[in-house]
């Protein structure tokens, strides 16, 4: 199972929601969704512009969890 880091890398940096949603230039529901929905599945444009705007990889969002 994977489990979506966008949270705790957004928090370290101090982004919020919103000007993360800015940021990556998506909807702020998509990034309410990568946040709290653990079953939410992003595209990988989605994936792709968070980690841009979070200045990381798009592996470094992603960590596999046991079921």
């Amino acid at each position: 199972m994977v489990k979506l880091k966008v949270k705790e890398i957004a928090e370290k940096k101090g982004i919020s929601m919103g000007k993360l949603s800015r940021l990556a230039d998506i909807d702020r529901n998509t990034v309410k969704k990568l946040y709290n929905d653990g079953r939410y599945s992003p595209t990988i444009d989605t994936l792709h512009r968070v980690a841009r705007a979070l200045g990381v990889t798009v592996a470094d969002l992603i960590e596999e969890v046991d079921d």
